[in-house]
This record gives structure tokens, C-alpha cells and sequence, in this order.
């Protein structure tokens, strides 16, 4: 049983975004901004108020921006100083706390999940971890998703899932577990499998963009062979994890938005602008004469 602290998060960033495209097509998907923040930019503020300091990215090509977008902008921070433009300055130079560290790996190939998490080892050691997929976004004003999970891990100290509940329909869409019992939150996994047909399935509870895995983990990636898709599956190394010792699942509080899909994207846009502290007011306003107009359905 470990007794770390959960310090470091990683973000498998190296994705082609192809379903935005052809927005993607040069710029990372990861960068697609809900209202005025880019997608990674949540996941990075989520990671640090659960107690993050090392944010690990694991990038591919055409991925510079998510690069530059961490690191300072002498130019712009200059211009905005000389224009004496103070927030916007502040703004700027407050993307991330000066206490973070932000690593970024390069993967040499596109080999799934599970790959990118490996590319990882220099620096998650032998440490628990996070893994963050900034597509999954969990709106909750009382703490984000991995904040609830790392106050789960220091109770249980064994690997958490962030699970929800999906219409059967879906399942095919997602990592799915079975769990020991039902009612329970956390808890404890005892199988899990990648994209099953709805038949197959082991229940509708269907594992979201974020992790803590144990450090054995590693080790068990670099004996995992191409699962589903040709890919080194992490839901096939969670699954011979559970063999070993105690893994969870999570419901986390909040409200899930799946950024990966245009639709989930579009809620998301809309969600966060009425909430947005200075648009939300004039926002819902317009929403209310959007929703007065007639609209021809043919």
C-alpha cells in the first residue's frame, strides 16, 4: 500500500482530433476554448486544485501550441505592461501557479491509451499518479472530479476510476466495469473491458477521462500486448491491476461534458458561458429572445 501523495498528473495530449476536424487539422484539439479557456487549460486548473505539482504532457505533432501555451510570452506580457493593461497582464502570467512544473514528452507513435501513459514513466516513478483526458470536462462548484478521487485515495490509497452511469445504448463508446457492489461509492472493481457490444457489457457503469493509478501500472503497460484497435489498451492493464490488488470505481459529483463530441462541446460552450462572470447575465438574455424567435422547420 502506497502512502504517497498523488503530485503528479499526466495528459495524453497526442491525439489527431479528427472528429473537430477541420479545425483540428493544425491546431490541437486540446486548445478549442470553452468560452475563453482552452480545454487543457481546465483540465490543468482542475489538476491543481486536487494538490498537482508535476503536470506531465504527452505530445505528438502539431501540438507546439498546448508548448507555448504554458510557457511565459515575453512579447505579449511586454506589450500588455506597456499598455498598462493589468488584468489581462495578470491573466496571462497566472495560467499556472509558479509552484508547477509542466514536463512535456514527445511519443514517437500513436499506439493507444495505454502507450501514452507508459511514455510517461521517466518522471511518474514510483509514484501514484493522475491521468487526465481534457475532452472529459466535470463541472462542479463544490471541487472538481479529481479532487473528490484524490480525497478518496487517501482513504482507500488503491487505484480510482471516475465512472457514470450511461445508457446502455452507449456502452460500446467506453471502458465499462463491473463492481462488487453497486451502492457503494467508491467501489471496488472487479472487472473491466474496452468497448463491449451492449450484450456483452457488465453494466452501463462506463469509465470517464480520469484516473489514479498505483506505479505498478508501468510495469504492467510494458507487458501488455495491442488489445482492441491494434492498441495498448490501459483498460486491459487495469484489468490485470485488479487481479493484483484493490482498484475502484469513482461517481464523481458534478456534471460531465464529453468535449470530444461537438455536441458535448457545444453544451459545454453554453453551460459555462451562462455560469461566466461577466458574460452570463447578457448571455442568458440573449438565449431568452433566441428562444422567442420563430424558426421554419422546413
Amino acid at each position: 500500500m502506497s502512502s504517497y501523495k498523488v503530485r503528479k498528473a499526466v495528459f495524453p495530449v497526442a491525439g489527431l482530433g479528427s472528429r473537430f476536424l477541420p479545425a483540428t487539422k493544425a491546431s490541437p484539439k486540446e486548445m478549442l476554448p470553452v468560452v475563453d479557456k482552452p480545454l487543457i487549460q481546465y483540465a490543468v486548473e482542475e489538476a491543481v486544485e486536487a494538490g498537482v505539482t508535476d503536470m506531465v504532457f504527452i505530445t505528438g505533432r502539431n501540438k507546439r501550441p498546448i508548448v507555448d501555451h504554458f510557457d511565459t510570452a515575453f512579447e505579449l506580457e511586454s506589450e500588455l505592461e506597456t499598455k498598462q493593461k493589468v488584468e489581462l497582464l495578470e491573466l496571462v502570467q497566472n495560467i499556472i501557479p509558479s509552484h508547477v512544473s509542466c514536463v512535456f514528452i514527445r511519443r514517437p507513435k500513436a499506439l493507444g491509451l495505454g502507450h501514452a501513459v507508459l511514455c510517461a514513466k521517466p518522471v511518474v516513478g514510483n509514484e501514484p499518479f493522475a491521468v487526465i483526458l481534457a475532452d472529459d470536462m466535470v463541472d462542479n462548484p463544490d471541487g472538481g472530479c479529481l479532487k473528490q478521487m484524490v480525497d478518496q485515495y487517501e482513504k482507500t490509497q488503491g487505484s480510482i476510476l471516475a465512472v457514470e452511469e450511461v445508457p446502455e445504448e452507449e456502452v460500446s463508446a467506453y471502458g465499462v466495469v463491473s463492481v462488487d457492489d453497486p451502492s457503494a461509492n467508491p467501489a471496488r472493481m472487479n472487472h473491466i473491458v474496452e468497448k463491449p457490444a451492449r450484450e456483452d457489457a457488465p453494466s452501463n457503469l462506463a469509465v470517464i477521462g480520469r484516473y489514479i493509478l498505483e506505479p505498478e501500472i508501468i510495469e504492467i503497460l510494458e507487458n501488455t500486448g495491442a488489445g482492441s484497435g491494434g492498441e495498448i489498451q490501459l483498460t486491459d492493464a487495469i484489468e490485470t491491476l485488479a487481479q493484483q490488488k484493490d482498484v475502484y470505481a469513482y461517481r464523481c459529483k458534478g456534471i460531465r461534458y464529453d468535449c470530444g463530441s461537438k455536441l458535448g462541446f457545444l453544451k459545454a460552450n453554453v453551460e459555462y458561458a451562462l455560469n461566466h462572470h461577466e458574460l452570463g447575465d447578457e448571455f442568458r438574455e440573449y438565449l431568452k429572445r433566441l428562444s422567442c424567435v420563430k424558426v421554419p422547420l422546413d
